[in-house]
């Protein structure tokens, strides 16, 4: 009797050891599928975000800003669904935003710039490392690259109202 009770438990076990292997070879390839970080244009088109450019004013203030005009070549290429700046690049992206934020345009160089330029530093600093994992997922880049694209918008929208701001003339009675 032993021997029947023994051998059903043991039979039993196996059958449920099998299972479990089934499923954590479908578990491994869900995250296998889930860790595809290969972005296209399409991808970056569908993230839903508010998009500023710069006016013609600001544009005229930052014309001789060069690292803001890297910077945007980045922002380019990332809309694209091109991370290549930042793959194992970290001396040239401590640089530019060293530099960026040492040389930004009298009429523009206010605190709110520089709060947004340092979420932006931020933003990018996480782009780069999730960019670089393997483990990332294409959501957690996606959302990074919002983040990213958001706020480098911030930063646009903000020197935009700052030399509208200026612009103003009120005359107090």
């Amino acid at each position: 009797m032993n021997i029947k009770l023994l051998s059903i438990i043991s039979i039993f076990i196996i059958l449920t050891s099998c299972k479990k292997t089934e499923e954590n070879i479908a578990i491994d390839t869900t995250i296998t599928e889930n860790t595809n970080q290969e972005l296209s244009e399409s991808d970056i088109l569908k993230l839903d975000y508010l998009d500023f450019g710069l006016d013609e004013k600001t544009e005229h203030v930052i014309e001789n800003w060069q690292e803001y005009y890297q910077l945007q070549d980045v922002v380019n290429n990332v809309k694209k669904g091109d991370l290549g700046f930042f793959k194992n690049n970290e001396e040239i992206i401590k640089t530019l935003l060293t530099d960026l934020k040492k040389n930004i345009p009298a009429p523009v160089n206010t605190s709110a710039t520089l709060a947004r330029i340092q979420v932006l530093e931020t933003k990018i600093y996480k782009l780069e490392s999730l960019s670089n994992l393997d483990t990332t997922t294409k959501d957690e880049l996606n959302s990074t690259i919002k983040e990213f694209l958001v706020s480098i918008s911030n930063l646009n929208f903000q020197m935009n109202k700052k030399l509208e701001k200026d612009s103003q003339n009120i005359q107090k009675p």
